[in-house]
C-alpha cells in the first residue's frame, strides 16, 4: 500500500543559539504527521539554503555535506520501500525507526484474531463454551477474506485499520457474505475486541470506531402467550419422546432457564431458599452470574416425575435433557400437534418466563432480571415484554384511583 511522504533537511536553532553553526535535522512527514531526527552534521545559517535544503557552494565542505545528505536521503527512500514490499502501514515515527534500524514489531489483524481464537479455544470449560469459539471462528473466516477481498493481501496492519475499514467491512458482511444486520453486528463487535485489545497494548495510536455507530437492531423475540402455553400444558400427547420434550420446555417456561443451564441442572442445585420453599441455585454458563429461582408448583411436578429416570439417577441431573438439535426438531411437532403457529424454539421459553409468566402476573422487572442472571436489566427489557394485558390491568388501578378521589 504505497504512501507519499516528504523529506526536508533544516537547520534547527537551539534555544541558547546566539551565533554560530546549527545542526542539521531531517524531517519526515507522512500525511501530515511528523518526526525528526538529527543528521550529525552543523552548518552556517549564511551556507545553507532553506528551499533545496543543502548546503550553498563549492567548497569541498559543503559537497561532502550535501553528498552525506543525499545518502541519507537515499536510504530513508530504501527504508520506504522495505516497509511497502513487508506490506506495512507507513507512518512518520515507523519511517524513521525504518531508516535508523529500530523498526518497530509490526502487528497483524487477520493473525491477532486468530491468535486470540486459540486461547478461546484453550478456555474452554474455563469461561468459554465452544459455541462461543465457533462463533468466533466464523467471524475470523470472515475477517481474512474480507482483507483478501478488498485488499488483495493475506493481512493488514493494525495501523492502517480507520473508520473507512470498519464501514467497508460491514457493508461486505451484508452483500457479498448476505449476512442479516444483527449478524454483520455480532461479526464487527467481534473485531472491535480485538481492536480494543490493540489499543490496550498500544499496538494502535488511533481508535477506528470513534465515529462508528451501528445501526443494527435486534430483532423481537417471540414468546408464548398464556393461551398457547396453556394449551402446550393441557394437550393430551401419547408419544414418550415428545411428552419429554414437552415437559422439559414447560419446566424452562416456569424457571427461565435457558438449554445450556437446564441441561447441566443437578439435584443439589435444587435446595430451600430463604422462604423454606424450593428454590434453583445455580451459576449461568454464558455469564458465570448466579442465579436463584423459586420453584412453581408445575415445575416442582415435573422435577419430582423424574426423579426415578435413569438418565438422572446416573448423572445426578434434574431432567433427562436430550441434544438442543433434536429438542428444538420435536418441539416444531409439538407446536404442530398443538396449533401453534409460531416457530416454536427451546429458547422462547425463556422469553416466555420472562414475559407472560413473570412481568405480565405484576412481579417486577429488577426481579425477573434477577432470576435471569442479568448484571444489567437493559438485558432484561429484551427478554421482557410489557404486554398490552399488562397495561390495561395497571391503567384500570388507575382509573379506579382517580374514580375514588
Amino acid at each position: 500500500m504505497k504512501t507519499n511522504f516528504n523529506l526536508l533537511f533544516y537547520l534547527k536553532k537551539q534555544k541558547a543559539y546566539v551565533s554560530g553553526t546549527m545542526p542539521v535535522y531531517m524531517r519526515i512527514t507522512v500525511n501530515g504527521k511528523r518526526s525528526e531526527v538529527s543528521a550529525g552534521r552543523d552548518c552556517e545559517p549564511s551556507g545553507w539554503n532553506n528551499h533545496s535544503g543543502r548546503g550553498i557552494g563549492t567548497k569541498s565542505e559543503v559537497r561532502a555535506l550535501n553528498s552525506y545528505l543525499d545518502t541519507l536521503q537515499a536510504k530513508v527512500m530504501n527504508a520506504h520501500q522495505q516497509l511497502i514490499g513487508a506490506c506495512e502501514s507507513i507512518t512518520a515515527d515507523r519511517l524513521r525507526n525504518q531508516f535508523i534500524g529500530r523498526a518497530e514489531k509490526p502487528y497483524y489483524i487477520v493473525a491477532l484474531f486468530n491468535e486470540h481464537n486459540e486461547q478461546v479455544k484453550a478456555l474452554i470449560g474455563n469461561g468459554f463454551v465452544a459455541n462461543t469459539l465457533k462463533s468466533y471462528r466464523s467471524s475470523y473466516k470472515h475477517l481474512s477474506l474480507f482483507v483478501q477481498h478488498q485488499y488483495g493481501i493475506a493481512d493488514m496492519d493494525v495501523k492502517s485499520l480507520n473508520h473507512a475499514f470498519i464501514v467497508n467491512y460491514e457493508f461486505y458482511l451484508k452483500t457479498v457474505c448476505k449476512c442479516s444486520g444483527v449478524s454483520a453486528a455480532k461479526y464487527v463487535k467481534h473485531l472491535k475486541k480485538i481492536v480494543n485489545n490493540c489499543l490496550a497494548n498500544k499496538w494502535l495510536s488511533d481508535n477506528p470506531f470513534i465515529n462508528y455507530r451501528s445501526k443494527a437492531k435486534a430483532k423481537e423475540k417471540e414468546f408464548l402467550m398464556q393461551d398457547e402455553l396453556e394449551a402446550i400444558v393441557i394437550k393430551g400427547i401419547t408419544i414418550e419422546r415428545l411428552i419429554q420434550v414437552r415437559d422439559i420446555f414447560i419446566f424452562c417456561c416456569y424457571t427461565g432457564l435457558c438449554y445450556a443451564d437446564v441441561q447441566k441442572l443437578q439435584r443439589h442445585q435444587i435446595a430451600k431458599g430463604v422462604d423454606g420453599e424450593q428454590w434453583i441455585f445455580t451459576t449461568r454458563q454464558k455469564t458465570d452470574t448466579s442465579s436463584r429461582i423459586p420453584l412453581l408448583a408445575i415445575a416442582a411436578d415435573i422435577v419430582n416425575k423424574y426423579a426415578d429416570h435413569p438418565q438422572c439417577v446416573n448423572k445426578n441431573l434434574v431432567l433427562p435433557v436430550l441434544s438442543n438439535q433434536r429438542m428444538n426438531s420435536y418441539l416444531k411437532e409439538i407446536a404442530d400437534i398443538c396449533g401453534i403457529t409460531k416457530t416454536l424454539t427451546f429458547h422462547m421459553a425463556r422469553h416466555t418466563f420472562a414475559t407472560t409468566v413473570t412481568l405480565s402476573n405484576g412481579v417486577p422487572i429488577e426481579s425477573v432480571s434477577k432470576m435471569l442472571g442479568h448484571t444489567n436489566i437493559k438485558t432484561t427489557q429484551h427478554y421482557a415484554k410489557v404486554l398490552d394485558l399488562k397495561v390495561s390491568k395497571d391503567m384500570a388501578l388507575l382509573r379506579r384511583k382517580f374514580a375514588n378521589e
